[in-house]
């Protein structure tokens, strides 16, 4: 296979994945949102629980709730970090095809053909 033919292929492996890899970082981000909300939920609930369970005439024990929610907040929180760090990498390899894509366009279309066409 020659080299010419190698950088077309590339280039369009490139322009093939681009899509992808958008795709998955707008999940990615959608995901992100949905766990911060989720968090600001929890943590809402988590103060509503604290106070009935401060209440002396309280008609339920709340302290095993409480409890489980906090474990669902420490539980959030590292997957928001894994979800944040497969973001981080959506986004290094979004850049690298951009990169590439950019390199075997120079190669197919060479400025200079422009300034030869004219």
């Amino acid at each position: 296979m020659s080299t010419s033919s190698r950088d077309i292929m590339a280039a369009g492996m490139v322009e093939v994945l681009r899509p992808v890899v958008e795709e998955v970082d707008e999940r990615v981000r959608l995901v992100r949102e949905s766990q911060f909300e989720l968090r600001q939920q929890i943590d809402e609930l988590d103060e509503v629980l604290k106070t009935l369970s401060q209440e002396k005439d309280s008609p339920i024990e709340l302290d095993s709730y409480v409890k489980k929610l906090a474990r669902s907040k420490i539980k959030i929180g590292v997957i928001n970090n894994i979800v944040q760090n497969a973001q981080e990498r959506l986004g290094r390899l979004h850049t690298q095809i951009s990169k590439e894509s950019a390199k075997k366009k120079a190669l197919i279309d060479p400025p200079y053909l422009d300034t030869m066409k004219r």
